[in-house]
C-alpha cells in the first residue's frame, strides 16, 4: 500500500516553498502527498507581499474531514502564522492520533517577511513541540525557541539541547544560516550528531528549508529511522541545490 504524507502549511503561488514545494517533494519520494493550507500568501520569487490566515473554522473542518477518511503515515507542519491556527492544528492531530510529526517552525520567509506572529511562539512551544517527533528550526528560529543567540556550532548544539527540553523527541537545527560549511545538528536527547555538508555558493535560494523538512517527512512515511531520513533528505537537498535553476526574477526554487 502506498505511503501517505500530509503537509499543513502556507500556500506559495510561485511553487518554490510551502504546500506546493512539499507536495512536489513527496511525489519525488514516491509518497502520496496531501496538503491543507493554513495560510494564503501573495508572493513570487522576489518576496512575500501579503499573508492571510485561513479562517479557523474552515481550517478545522479541512483537517477533520481529511483525517477521518485517510490514514496518514507522516505529517509536516510549516507556516502556521498565529496562535489560533496552531491550537486548531494541534487539537486535530491529537484527536486523530497522527504519528511521525515533523514541525518546521517557519517564522520568517527567505526574503525577510515575518510569517509567524510573535505572540504565536508560545503556542507553538506549548501545543506542537511536545507532540513532535522532530522539530527542524534554522539557526534564527532555534535562537527564538531556545532564548539565545545561535551564531556558532557550539551555540547550535546548546540550542538543540534547550529545544529538546521543550518536549520534542528529536531536534534538528539546520545550519544553512551559520557561517562556514552547511552543517546540521541533530540531538536525540543524549548526544549531538553533526551532518556535514559543503556550502554551495552563489545561489540565493527559495524554499530550501521547506524542501528539507518535506524530504524528511517523506522518509519517515516510508518507515525510515529519523537519522536515516535526515541523511537521505540532506543528500536530496544538496542535489536539488546543485541543479536548481531560476524561474523568475528573484530567488531560485529547488523543486
Amino acid at each position: 500500500m502506498i505511503k501517505v504524507a500530509l503537509t499543513i502549511a502556507g500556500s506559495d503561488p510561485s511553487g518554490g516553498a510551502g504546500l506546493q514545494a512539499d507536495v512536489k517533494v513527496f511525489t519525488v519520494f514516491g509518497v502520496y502527498g496531501m496538503a491543507v493550507p493554513a495560510a494564503l500568501t501573495v508572493q513570487n520569487t522576489q518576496g512575500v507581499e501579503a499573508v492571510k490566515a485561513v479562517p479557523p473554522a474552515f481550517l478545522q473542518r479541512q483537517l477533520d474531514v481529511l483525517l477521518s477518511d485517510i490514514s496518514v503515515d507522516a505529517v509536516k507542519t510549516g507556516m502556521l502564522m498565529n496562535a489560533r491556527t496552531i491550537e486548531i492544528v494541534a487539537s486535530a492531530l491529537r484527536k486523530h492520533g497522527v504519528k511521525n510529526l515533523v514541525v518546521d517552525p517557519v517564522m520568517v520567509s527567505s526574503s525577510g517577511r515575518r510569517l509567524l506572529k510573535k505572540n504565536a511562539v508560545e503556542a507553538l512551544v506549548k501545543e506542537l513541540l511536545p507532540m513532535a517527533d522532530l522539530v527542524t528550526p534554522n539557526a534564527d528560529e532555534a535562537g527564538v525557541l531556545a532564548g539565545m543567540e545561535v551564531e556558532t556550532y557550539e551555540d547550535a548544539e546548546e540550542a538543540a539541547r534547550r529545544i529538546h527540553a521543550l518536549g520534542p523527541r528529536f531536534v534538528l537545527i539546520k545550519g544553512g544560516h551559520l557561517g562556514g560549511d552547511a552543517v546540521d545538528f541533530f540531538y536525540n536527547g543524549v548526544e549531538v550528531f553533526r551532518y556535514p555538508g559543503r556550502r554551495i555558493q552563489n545561489k540565493k535560494l527559495h524554499g530550501a528549508g521547506c524542501v528539507f523538512s518535506a524530504a524528511i517527512t517523506a522518509g519517515l512515511a516510508k518507515e525510515m529511522s529519523v537519522m536515516e531520513a535526515i541523511a537521505v533528505a540532506k543528500r536530496f537537498v544538496t542535489g536539488a541545490i546543485k541543479k536548481a535553476a531560476p524561474v523568475g526574477k528573484g530567488r531560485t526554487p529547488l523543486v
